[in-house]
Order: C-alpha cells, then structure tokens, then sequence
C-alpha cells in the first residue's frame, strides 16, 4: 500500500518541527514588516492594517493546523472558542478547525492496533470497517462488531500524538505571543496553557477515559433518557478504546426531519441543559468538549453523549464562585459581581475602575438565555451583539480583565452548547432549572 506523504510529513516529530517551523517564521517576518510600516502610518492606517495582519495570521495558523494532527491542532480547536483570549479575527479563522478532520491511512490505524491489542483487527473483531466512522484530532473512530457478535465501536489513537505535546505547545504558545495577539499576562497565559496540558493528557490516557465513562454512568444511572456508551475492556487499552454501539441522530439530521417538533426540541433542550448544569453543580465533573459530533438524539428524547477523554473537574471553591457569580447577576448587585471576577483572576487586581454601567451592559446580553422568561435560540442573535460589544470594548477595558485559567473550560462548555441549541432550535426558560439545581447542590 502506498504511503500517505502528507499525513506522514504532519505526524513525524520531524515533519511536524519542521512545518510549525515554517509557519513561525513566515508570521514573525510577516509582524516585522507590519511593525516597521506602521511607523509612517496614520492611526487610522495603522489600524486598517492591523487588522489585516490578524486575518491572515489566523488564515495561515488555521491552515497550517488544519494539515496537522495531535495537540497542536487541538489547542488550537480550544483556542479558537476562547473569544477573551485571541483578537476576533484570529479566533474566527481557527473556527474551521472545528470541523471534522481528515482521517489517517488505515494502514496506521492496523498497526496502532496490532501494537496496542496484540493482534490485527480482523483477527480481533469478526468485522472491522476500515473507512472511520469519525476523525478528530487526535485519534479516530471505527464501527466493528465483536466476535461475540456486539456492534461496538473502535476509538485509535494517533502514534506519537503524547510524544508531540511539549513541541507544539511550545510552537503554538510562540505564535500566539508574536506580536502581541493574546491581551493576558504572562503568568495568566502560564496557568491557561497548564490547564490545557493537563487536560490534553487526560484526554490522551484511553483507560483514563474509561473511568471516566464508568462514573459519568453512574452519575447519571438514574436518567434513562441520556445514554453513555459501555466499555468493553478486553478490547481496550492505553490507544485504543472499545465501546458499545449507541447510534442516534446528529444535529443536521435533527433540523431536518420534522419529526423532530418544536416541544421535542425544547425537551432535548432543556434535558442537555439539566445535564450539564448536574455535572458542575452536583458531580463537580462536567463534559468539557461540546463539539457537536460528541452527542447525537432521538425521537424517544434521548440525548447520546460520547467522547469522555475531555472532563473538567471543579475543586469546591471554583463551584462557590460560580454560584456566587451567578446569583451576583440575577439579584443585579453588580459590586459583589465584580468581587467574584476578582477572586478568579477575570477582573485584574490592578487594572483601572471599571463603572457598574459596563456590567449592567454585559448583563443585559448574557442573562437573557438564563432567566425566567423563554428564549428563542433559533432566532438569537447573541453571538453577533456579543462580538459587536467585544470589539467596541475589548481595548478600552484592556488592563481591566483577562481569561481565568480556572473558568476556561467551563467556558467552552457553554459557549459550544450555545451554539447546540441555536441548532436545535430550543425555546425554553432555563432559571428555575439552574436555581434548582444550584439550590440542591448545596444540601
């Protein structure tokens, strides 16, 4: 069988050194020759053309990402729904990197198995389909049955995935300082970079994550209408993670059968968002990669959730934050807010005063969705009045705040889970569930 030059080149640590290489010194030459022309410029050039170099620095980070697997292209599908951290116009461009991946040979994927099994697929499994059934970032995903006759479904990691992790960490961190494109301290930077390790060799360590599966089982043993995949243990390892077979229907699957009405969606809905909200507030283990092709629904109103290598574990004061944080919000006491965004390190302890009107303005945007009264995500245009408020206030406030390593992940929970029920179309008032829930948390 030929080899596949490309994904060969992107996979090696070599390869993989010598195209993050490239791509380094193209933008540090690009930001030179934008910081020597900007010395001639009007303000409003300068501006102009700022601008421009961001677009095409993220163009060139999310092509160059997007040819590559293991943890680079994954800080980057992280990076990309960090809206705080990255200038718009970068974060934007890295949102292709959310799509699904390219797959690997399955050449690769036979020998990934061979060494981590013992034995070939077809020998291991009475069927085992080489085309995968998903691909991400970091491994990929074949339906099979098992000799007993079990459909199940194969997650492979890539080789040399763990291997490449320091590296392109390194090479990426490189690229997002050039320039001066991430508005955060170094220390801040420090600490959301670790959180991102920490979190990629979770999700790197297959046993890991079946232990995950096996607790989120349990958590949620009581909820017949969300369906965890079982592991099967005999045909797993380190690389390599066998699961039942839970088949369901993906978003786009959802809008279009009509089947799929609107009180269905709003129960699909509203049962995502109790799901969630128990696993943070209850579990203190949350679900942290909302990316759609991670859940998957049916008509009964079930929710199938997958993939639980990416779990974020809430320590008890970061839970007291968020319940401080969001009583804060509802009862409109905006100093105590600002004390709560202090104690996570959002609100910079030595940044200028910020007036209780640019609360009350983010207030006003981000409560909606959670109050009392239904909110129709089919029609929201939050995200557009989001990025609109982000770019009208993100300089001025500049010195004032800064991302939280400690709310990061929760973050992107709720964020791409936004972007779940735009999708599904949800009409629902989500308030008495969060109070709710928060309310028994703390019995």
């Amino acid at each position: 069988m030929a080899r596949d030059k490309s994904s060969f080149r992107t996979t090696t640590q070599t390869g993989r050194l010598l195209r993050l290489t490239g791509m380094t010194t193209s933008i540090a030459s690009r930001v030179a020759s934008h910081s020597v022309k900007r010395l001639f410029q009007s303000e409003e050039a300068r501006d102009r053309d700022r601008e421009k170099l961001l677009r095409h620095i993220g163009k060139e980070v999310a092509s160059t990402l997007g040819e590559m697997k293991g943890a680079v292209m994954k800080v980057g599908q992280i990076a990309s729904q960090m809206q705080d951290l990255l200038p718009p116009e970068i974060a934007d461009a890295l949102s292709v990197l959310q799509k699904a991946s390219a797959p690997m040979p399955f050449s690769v994927i036979r020998r990934q198995v061979r060494r981590e099994l013992g034995d070939e697929p077809d020998v291991l499994f009475a069927h085992f389909e080489e085309k995968p059934f998903a691909a991400a970032s970091i491994g990929q995903v074949h339906r099979a049955t098992t000799l007993e006759g079990q459909d199940v479904v194969v997650k492979v990691q890539y080789p040399a995935v763990k291997e490449s992790i320091d590296s392109d960490m390194r090479h990426l961190r490189r690229i997002l300082r050039l320039g001066g494109l991430l508005k955060v301290e170094e220390a801040t930077l420090d600490a959301i970079f670790r959180e991102i390790r920490t979190q990629l060799e979770e999700e790197l360590d297959y046993r890991q994550e079946a232990e995950h599966l096996r607790q989120f089982r349990a958590f949620h043993a009581d909820d017949p209408w969300l369906v965890i995949p079982d592991v099967i243990d005999t045909l797993s390892s380190d690389k390599v993670l066998t699961l039942t077979y839970e088949p369901g229907d993906d978003l786009n699957a959802v809008r279009d059968n009509p089947i799929y009405d609107q009180p269905l969606r709003n129960r699909l809905g509203e049962r995502l968002f109790d799901a969630l909200a128990r696993q943070i507030f209850m579990l203190r283990t949350v679900h942290c990669d909302p990316h759609p092709g991670n859940f998957a629904y049916r008509p009964d109103g079930t929710i199938v959730m997958y993939d639980f290598g990416a779990i974020k574990r809430i320590p008890e004061e970061d839970l007291d934050a968020l319940r401080r944080l969001t009583r804060a919000a509802y009862e409109e006491d905006y100093r105590a807010l600002e004390q709560v965004l202090r104690d996570l390190g959002i609100r910079k302890a030595s940044g200028p005063e910020v007036s209780e009107d640019f609360y009350v303005g983010w207030a006003d945007l981000l409560l909606p969705p959670f109050n009392h009264e239904p909110f129709d995500f089919a029609a929201s245009r939050l995200h557009l009045k989001l990025a609109r408020k982000t770019r009208e206030t993100s300089w001025k406030h500049l010195e004032s705040f800064q991302p939280s390593a400690r709310t990061l992940l929760v973050d992107r929970v709720l964020g791409g889970h936004y972007w779940t029920l735009v999708n599904l179309g949800v009409v629902a008032s989500f308030r008495p569930h969060l109070e709710a829930i928060m309310a028994r948390s703390e019995q």
